[in-house]
C-alpha cells in the first residue's frame, strides 16, 4: 500500500514548488538532543567479540550516544522539542499539534506525546504517537503536512526520539554495534509567501513481507512479557542483516527515484539527499544507484549510530551547521524501516 502525498492536489509535470494547498507548509526550525554518555567502537571491543576496525568497515559508525538509565524516550523528546522551539523563538503555547515518532515509547499507554506536551506546557494541542520503525519520522512529516496545509494547525512539532539501547543485546555483535539514543524535531508551519519554498511532495508505503526481518518479539499482545520471554532474550532486537540491507538499498533508491520522476526532476537537481542513517554502506550503495555525487549525500552516522526516528533530524541539524543546506535548496528526506516501511519527502528548504 502506498500513500501519495500529493495525488489529490498535484499532477505529474506540475512545476516544482507550485503548491496546490490552501497554505504552504515549510520547515522553519530544527532542534536536537543527544545524551552525553558515549559508547565508542573501542568500548565495544571490551564487551563483545569484535574490533573497532571491523565495526567501522561494516557500518561506518565510530560512536553512539547512550541514555542514562533514569532517562526515558520522553526526556530526550522534550529536550529536542525545547531546542526546536528555541531555534524558532516561540513558546510551546503556539503549537497546534505535536507528533512523536518512536518505537521505544515510555510505556504502552498513555502516548509518549502526552508526557512531552505536559513537560512543554503546550495547551489545547492535538497530539499523538506514530510508529513506523526507522521510517517513522518521514511518516510523521506526511501526517503533519496536511494539518498545516489544510489550515487545521498553524504550527506542528514533529519529533523523532528513541532509546534503542534499552533493547540491544550487548552480547550480539550483529545488533549492538548499530544503535544509539537520540532525539530531534522539526517545526512545520504555514507560509503564504508564495515563494515556492516548503513541502512539495511525498511518497510513503508499507510492505508487510518484512515483518520478521527486524523485530522485537515479546512485550506486545501476541507474546506478552513473562519470566520465560525475559529468560529467552525475546525483549532484544532481532535483525536479519542481509535481508534488511538488500531491502534498504533497493527501497531507498527506488522511492527517491519515483519521487523525483513524478516531479519532473533528475537526481542531479537535488542539492541534498538526507537518508535514514542506519549504515554508511547502505547509504552509499543507494546513492550510487541514484547517481548522486558525494556532495549531494548527507552522512553523519559515524557520530551517532542508528538512532532510529532521530537520524534524519540529527542529519538535518548537522547539515545546517556545516552549511550544506541553505534557503532555496532542493532536499529529499528518505527512510526505510522494519516491517517493511519506506518513504521519501521532497522539500525546498525555507531558511
Amino acid at each position: 500500500m502506498t500513500y501519495d502525498g500529493s495525488a489529490s492536489t498535484r499532477k505529474q509535470g506540475d512545476p516544482v514548488g507550485k503548491h496546490q494547498w490552501p497554505q504552504a507548509a515549510i520547515i522553519s526550525a530544527v532542534g536536537c538532543f543527544t545524551p552525553p554518555a558515549l559508547l565508542t567502537n573501542r568500548d565495544l571491543e571490551q564487551m563483545v567479540g569484535t574490533t573497532a576496525e571491523w565495526i567501522w568497515e561494516r557500518t561506518g559508525i565510530c560512536r553512539r550516544h547512550i541514555a542514562d538509565p533514569a532517562m526515558a524516550t520522553s526526556d530526550l523528546a522534550v529536550e529536542a522539542a525545547r531546542s526546536t522551539l528555541h531555534s524558532r523563538g516561540i513558546s510551546a503555547e503556539e503549537l497546534g499539534a505535536i507528533v512523536t515518532c518512536t518505537v521505544t515509547p515510555d510505556m504502552s499507554f498513555p502516548a509518549t506525546t502526552t508526557i512531552v506536551q505536559e513537560a512543554l506546557g503546550a495547551r489545547r494541542t492535538l497530539g499523538f504517537d506514530l510508529s513506523a520503525a526507522c521510517c517513522g519520522f518521514v511518516y510523521g512529516l506526511a501526517a503533519a503536512v496536511p494539518l498545516v496545509t489544510g489550515g487545521y494547525c498553524g504550527k506542528v512539532l514533529v519529533i523523532g526520539a528513541d532509546t534503542m539501547s534499552r533493547f540491544v543485546n550487548y552480547r550480539d555483535r550483529s545488533t549492538c554495534i548499530l544503535f544509539g539514543d537520540g532525539a530531534g524535531g522539526v517545526l512545520i508551519e504555514q507560509s503564504d509567501a508564495g515563494d515556492g519554498l516548503g513541502f512539495i511532495d511525498c511518497i510513503t508505503e508499507i510492505d508487510g513481507s518484512g515483518d520478521k526481518a527486524a523485530f522485537l518479539p515479546a512485550g506486545g499482545s501476541r507474546l506478552p512479557t513473562s519470566a520465560e520471554t525475559v529468560a529467552n532474550g525475546q525483549h532484544f532486537i532481532h535483525l536479519h542483516g542481509q535481508a534488511v540491507f538488500k531491502y534498504a538499498v533497493n527501497s531507498l533508491a527506488e522511492v527517491t527515484r519515483r519521487l523525483l520522476q513524478r516531479n519532473g526532476l533528475r537526481p542531479s537537481d537535488l542539492h541534498l539527499w538526507v537518508a535514514h542513517q542506519a549504515n554508511r554502506r547502505i547509504i552509499c550503495a543507494a546513492a550510487e544507484r541514484l547517481g548522486l555525487r558525494p556532495e549531494q549525500v548527507m552522512i553523519n552516522v559515524e557520530r551517532y549510530g542508528n538512532t532510529t526516528n532521530a537520524t534524519i533530524p540529527l542529519a538535518l541539524q548537522d547539515a545546517i551547521t556545516d552549511r550544506r543546506l541553505r534557503k532555496g535548496d532542493l532536499v529529499i528526506l528518505a527512510a526505510v524501516g522494519a516491517g517493511y516501511t519506506a518513504g521519501a519527502s521532497l522539500w525546498r528548504w525555507a531558511y
